[in-house]
């Protein structure tokens, strides 16, 4: 059995699903931080050095998963594996935000598209030469990216 614990919360303005961003890129400029477990606070030493940083968390609202979901940009059914969906065996989410400021155990980012209260899994450095990679093709989602700036949570994966 595999049991993390949170090391901190999630703060946003989004207080339910419906509404909230789909993705991080289209969240552009919403506010929001991070409060980490006092314990976990020598962790963050040299952490202002990076721009952006990447989240790991738990989709703490969803109560059941699928193998098989209909996206946010799609009518069509997709494998869980080839979506983002939020509806996962594992119910993990991955955010890249942008880090303005640390005081103490308060990390103030923007770009959030996070519902408030979200538990925080685990930190990590967004690095361009590690994480970004050119690509050959993107499934589906070649047909329906250009519906990312418009299209918000509607609340289909909240049980």
């Amino acid at each position: 059995m595999i049991d993390y614990k949170p090391i901190g919360i999630i703060h946003s303005p989004f207080k339910e699903a419906k509404g909230t961003p789909i993705q991080a890129v289209a969240a552009q400029e919403i506010v929001g931080s991070i409060e980490l477990d006092p314990e976990y606070v020598a962790g963050l030493k040299d952490i202002e050095g990076f721009s952006h940083l990447m989240l790991l968390y738990h989709f703490h609202l969803i109560r059941e998963s699928s193998l098989l979901v209909k996206p946010f940009l799609d009518n069509e059914l997709h494998g869980i594996f080839a979506t983002r969906s939020p509806s996962r065996p594992n119910s993990i989410g991955i955010s890249v935000v942008r880090l303005i400021k640390v005081e103490g155990n308060t990390l103030y980012i923007k770009d959030v598209d996070t519902i408030d209260g979200t538990p925080l899994l685990d930190i990590k450095p967004y690095v361009p030469k590690f994480d970004v990679r050119e690509t050959e093709k993107t499934g589906w989602f070649e047909k329906s990216i250009h519906k990312l700036s418009h299209t918000k949570d509607d609340g289909r994966f909240i049980k």
